[in-house]
């Protein structure tokens, strides 16, 4: 499901954010961010904390071209499957 916090799209599973998407200022990418990113960051070595991020880890897209859809797929479920089975009440 998808809502709208502070004019950023963010996408919810089970009520609890899962992700979000943003145009950094100064920046040619779209920031596909995982909210709790750091606990999916040694499976996924491609999550990158560039903004020295607490919890948020990213992918950065260029292109479409750029984009690895079975791999966005994999990252996805196993994002809510840590949701899922976390402790904190991140609802919105």
């Amino acid at each position: 499901m998808e809502q709208y916090k502070y004019k950023v799209p963010y996408y919810v599973h089970n009520n609890k954010p899962i992700l979000y998407l943003n145009v950094l200022k100064g920046t040619n990418y779209v920031d596909v961010a995982f909210i709790q990113g750091v606990l999916l960051e040694e499976k996924y070595p491609q999550l990158k904390n560039d903004n020295n991020r607490k919890q948020v880890r990213s992918l950065q897209v260029k292109s479409l071209e750029d984009f690895n859809e079975p791999q966005f797929v994999l990252l996805l479920k196993d994002a809510a499957i840590f949701l899922d089975n976390s402790r904190r009440a991140w609802v919105i």
